[in-house]
């Protein structure tokens, strides 16, 4: 989403910002992994956005940059110093997945494959994680995570690729294969 007038009033950056407000705090939720901290997350990435609104260069890609901020904020945040530090290794607290429509059966063996599943991400270095969701999840371009995250488009792409390869090895070795 690119901006090109000159200069971005508080009544664009709403209608802008916005829209975006879910795929921020999923995530915010997915680096926190804990829902009050993404809120809290998302909630001062707004304030931050409004107030350096004077910041934003138009013709650039507001959603790259609503997304930078909310990392950064992340990074600089204690529970970000700490997932940049660690790598999480248990899933017990994860959240719960809403109930679909099926058999009992079926929806078990569905929501222990998306159990198995984030946890496995979970278990992805931050670098790495991050990149994978704005790919997957947020379905953003290169270019848009480059802009994001403030790396270079082949740091992405080298990155998505690692992040899939660990995120397989991962897999396989719990389903034992």
């Amino acid at each position: 989403m690119e901006v090109s007038s000159d200069r971005l009033t508080a009544a664009a950056f709403e209608e802008l910002a916005m829209p975006l407000f879910d795929q921020l705090y999923n995530f915010a939720h997915w680096l926190t992994q804990e829902r009050t901290e993404a809120e809290d997350l998302v909630q001062e990435t707004y304030v931050k956005a409004l107030r350096g609104l004077a910041s934003f260069q138009p013709g650039t890609n507001f959603r790259a940059w609503m997304y930078r901020i909310l990392r950064n904020t992340f990074l600089t945040s204690r529970t970000g110093l700490k997932a940049a530090a660690t790598v999480p290794l248990d899933a017990e607290d994860a959240p719960e997945m809403p109930a679909s429509s099926g058999t009992p059966e079926s929806i078990f063996i569905e929501k222990s494959q998306r159990h198995l599943l984030q946890s496995a991400i979970e278990e992805l270095p931050l670098h790495f994680r991050e990149v994978l969701l704005l790919c997957e999840v947020e379905e953003m371009s290169y270019q848009e995570i480059a802009d994001a995250l403030a790396i270079p488009i082949g740091t992405v792409m080298s990155r998505l690729s690692r992040a899939r390869k660990v995120l397989r090895e991962v897999l396989q070795k719990k389903l034992g294969s």
